[in-house]
Order: C-alpha cells, then structure tokens, then sequence
C-alpha cells in the first residue's frame, strides 16, 4: 500500500470529525444565543429556535469552519504524535484533549486580533466557552474512533468528496469573512468643493464652535485641539483635561459648548475613563481659558464598570429646555444589558446641566430604573442631535453586521437592541430570530449591509437650498455621507444620495458650520478637518 493509500482513511476520519465539530459548535453557539434572549424575556418557540438553528448552520458555520479548522488540524496531528510515543496508546482521550486546546487558543487569539471583544458570543461566558470546547473534545474523540476503525479496512472509501465538501466549507467560510461594502455613486460634476480646513490631528472625534470663530476639535487620544477661523492651531492641546482612558474605540469623544457659553465659558465633553478592566463612559465639565480648561469636574459616570474597549456612545446634545442628552454604548460583550432598566448601559440619558436628574425624566421615582434613563435598548449611538423645526431628538446608532439605524428619540422608549436588529453578529450567526419585536420602536431607516454611521448633521444653511433641512450621516465603513431625509410626520426616512465618497476616508463627525458650509473630520491617524462650499 503506498504512503497516500495509508493515509486516505486517516484524511477522511478527519473530514467528519472537522465537519461534526464545526455543526455542534454552531448548534451549541446558537442555543446559547438565543437562551440569553430568553433570559431578557423574549419569547422564541420551538418552531422558531429550530428554523434560526438551521439558517446558523449556513451562516454561521463556514467562519466557524476557518476558526475551528486550523486549530482542530494541529492538535489532531499532536495527538497522533504524542499517542504513537506512548505506544499506540489513549488516542481517544490525546485527541479529544488536544482539540479542546486547540479550539481555546484558536478563539483566545481571534479576540486578541479581532475589531471586536468577543468573536463568538457564546463564550462571553464561562459556561458558553466550557461548552463550545467540549464541542471541539467530541470532534477529537469522533476523530481518533473512526481513525482507529478504518485503519481496519483496507477498502476504505475515496476521500475525493470528503476533500471537496472540505473545501466547499473553507471557500464559503472566506467568502463570509468578506464584508461587501456597497458602492459609491459617481457624481458627473460634483456640485461641491472640498478643502482641507485642518489636518495633522490624530482620530479627530468632535468639533465645535465658538462664538467668536474659533473651533475646538477632540482628538481621541484624549487632546482638546484649538483651532483659529482660519483651521490654524492655536493650542495643539489645551492642559487641565481629565485622565482619558484609550484603546480600541476609547478616548476623548464629543464635545458641546453652554448654552450660555458667551457668559460662563463652560464646556461639556464625554470620555471614556478608567481601566482596560474596569472602565465607563463619563462626562465633565470646565471652563474654557486661553490655553487651557480650568474647573475640569466629572458630572455623571455609567454604572456599572465594563471591561474592554468597545462601544461607549459618547455623543451630546442640548435639548431646547437646556437639559442634556447624552448618548451610550452597550459594551459590546453586554448587549443583554441594553434591557436591564437597572443600568445605564445600552441607553441614552438626559440630565440637567450640573449633572443631576431632571425630575420630569421618564423612570424617576421608580425603584427598578435608573432615573438618569431617556430611552434604552441601544447598540451603540454615535449620532445625535435636536431639530428645533419640527421639535424631535433624532439619532443613529450602529448594527453589527447590518441593522444600523436612524431612530426618533421618544421618552421612555424601548429601541429593542438586542431584541429586534436587521444586522448578524460579526461572526455571522444570528444575534437574535426577529426584525422587530412588540413593544419596541422600530427604526426609521436601516442599512444593511452596515456603513458604521458616525456623527450627523441637520443641514438648515443657505449655501446649499438643495439640501435644506435633511440629514446628513457620516460613514465609518462605507467612507461617505449619506443624506437622508425624514418626512414631517417622523413616520418614515429615505436615503437621497450618498456623498463625498470620492475621498476615499472614514467619516467620524459631520457638522453644519455657522457660515452654512458643511464641516468632516476624517478618522485617521493623521485626521482631518475638510470643509464643503459650493462649487465655483
């Protein structure tokens, strides 16, 4: 028998190991999903957990497959190692043994390198990693029992469809990886001119501007830049601001002036603050001087604390009362949270201007709620703002794999998150069976796939007539503006057109300046403030 017939039977006791491994991963990864919904009080039938069980099973599975496969290939050839070393001997228990090893690096290294926390949501906790390992364990044994049985035949069968079913699943894996960004429309003559208003800012994250013409820029990193009429620097980092927490989407997020500022000279400014381990989203207050802000004081901290470095909201506003919306993120690995009254995460607050609670504010005086809470059930919302027309606090938050959305804020409101999304996780299993779900708004306008909205403007300037009073909504992803329109009635939203796609750049901020141009700030390490006017 030559050296590729003896191995013929080993290649195909691996196929079905591999494939059995990734279809209980995804079954496993799954239940575990949908059991923490259920947690939250979401109702899944049988019907419905089996048809989102299935449809995992193609989504999910081909990315698990590139996770899993890799892992299982190396621990499997150490167990034939290791076991021929002890004579033959425990191959069953070598394998099973090494692909849960196997498996555990394999995911500890895609969450040390992955955007996000977490690859795969089941493992969040100590029970959902258990039980995907003894996934992987099961595979091994399946692995090292078919091993032993066809190494007793020597009609074993042809291995040409285990390859090819193999390879089916690597090259639908890779195509799952591929995230399909949608394609910019061509302007013939863009009607606008583009200028370069500032650069050499790093991450730039917010800007404002003050009366008398200059802007102040935050740049993640944790500066406060000040910068001239003209873009020029004045202060490249104004000193007396708070210890920023960075890393991943943490630093010094948006930035708003006093509704009185002429007078108190106050600023408001959200951050991320603490440690890797222990962090929160938090907002201070100062008084602006010539270099510096005097009188930094922290007003309203999120509780609880949460780990890692992803998705702190951050964005502000003013309400026309003077009250303040602040916006917040679900930490990424806490989505369940996003329901849990009890805390800020997942939620969007409103507060007075020393930081105290509103007594008008929709759960105070409620022991099961925190009184700072505006609305919940929130991904991630990364952009905010009021429109004084037609009174209505407007904001966009981010989807996962799709499902970003554009929503009118109401008091008191329930936006679903992780209820009802449009998006898939990033690995591509279902986060939850339902588009919508009762008693939660639904969003005026989604985008799938997703465009990581960033910053949002209200155009009501005069240098453009054709695009008063619609939106314009920074991209992260997609590296351009969509604008979008809302009709009076707040019942439904349209995307118009896409813009400025011809820059090639993520979008953080979009905002009107006082002269009617459009102002971008550009997310990159060498940043930009760009400034739109009319073409000439």
């Amino acid at each position: 028998m030559t050296k590729t017939k003896r191995w013929l039977p080993t290649l195909i006791s691996f196929a079905i190991a591999l494939l059995f491994g990734v279809a209980l991963g995804s079954v496993v990864q799954t239940q575990f999903n949908l059991n923490a919904l259920q947690g939250i009080g979401v109702e899944i039938p049988l019907a419905q957990r089996l048809e989102t069980t299935l449809i995992d099973l193609v989504s999910f599975a081909p990315i698990y497959t590139l996770l899993f496969s890799v892992g299982f290939l190396l621990s499997q050839l150490a167990a034939i190692v290791l076991c021929k070393w002890l004579g033959g001997r425990f191959l069953a228990l070598l394998s099973a043994g090494a692909a849960m090893l196997g498996l555990l690096v394999s995911i500890k290294i895609v969450d040390a390198f992955a955007p996000m926390p977490t690859f795969i949501a089941a493992t969040r906790g100590t029970v959902g990693l258990v039980a995907m390992l003894i996934t992987a364990a099961l595979a091994g044994w399946l692995f090292a029992v078919l091993k032993k049985r066809s190494e007793r035949y020597s009609s074993a069968p042809k291995v040409r469809n285990a390859r090819g079913l193999y390879s089916v699943l690597l090259v639908g894996g890779v195509s799952g990886l591929i995230t399909l960004v949608p394609p910019v429309q061509a302007q013939a003559e863009p009607s606008y001119h583009v200028a370069t208003f500032a650069d050499s800012l790093e991450y730039p994250w917010s800007l404002a501007f003050l009366p008398d013409g200059r802007l102040l820029v935050t740049e993640r990193p944790g500066r406060l830049r000040l910068l001239g009429p003209d873009g020029d620097t004045l202060v490249a980092s104004l000193s007396g601001m708070p210890a920023v927490y960075t890393g991943g989407n943490a630093g010094l997020f948006d930035i708003l002036i006093s509704p009185d500022f002429e007078t108190d000279q106050k600023i408001y400014f959200s951050y991320a603050c603490g440690t890797h381990e222990a962090n929160h989203t938090c907002l201070g207050i100062g008084k602006l001087a010539d270099t510096s802000v005097e009188n930094v004081t922290e007003i309203f901290r999120v509780q609880p604390s949460k780990k890692h470095f992803s998705h702190f909201g951050g964005r502000l506003a003013w309400l026309p009362d003077d009250t303040l919306i602040l916006t917040l993120g679900d930490g990424f690995d806490y989505r369940e949270q996003a329901q849990n009254l009890h805390n800020h995460i997942g939620s969007i607050v409103r507060l007075n201007q020393d930081g105290s609670v509103p007594d008008d504010n929709p759960f105070v005086g409620r022991d099961d709620a925190r009184p700072e809470i505006y609305s919940y059930g929130h991904r991630n919302v990364q952009g905010l703002l009021f429109d004084t027309q037609h009174q209505r606090l407007i904001a966009h938050e981010h989807g996962p794999r799709g499902g970003d959305e554009i929503n009118i804020i109401k008091p008191g409101a329930n936006y679903g998150w992780p209820m009802a999304t449009g998006g898939l996780d990033y690995n591509g299993a279902h986060i939850t069976p339902y588009h919508a779900y009762p008693g939660t708004e639904s969003a005026l306008l989604e985008w799938t796939p997703s465009i990581a909205p960033s910053g949002m403007a209200l155009y009501t300037g005069a240098l453009f007539p054709q695009w008063q009073g619609d939106l314009f909504v920074g991209g992260l992803a997609s590296r351009d503006v969509r604008r979008v329109h809302i009709d009076d009635d707040s019942t439904s939203a349209t995307e118009v057109e896409r813009l400025f796609g011809e820059l090639g750049e993520r979008i953080r901020e979009v905002l009107m300046g006082p002269e009617g141009a459009l102002y971008l700030l550009t997310d990159s390490p060498d940043g930009r403030v760009l400034r739109i006017t009319p073409q000439q």
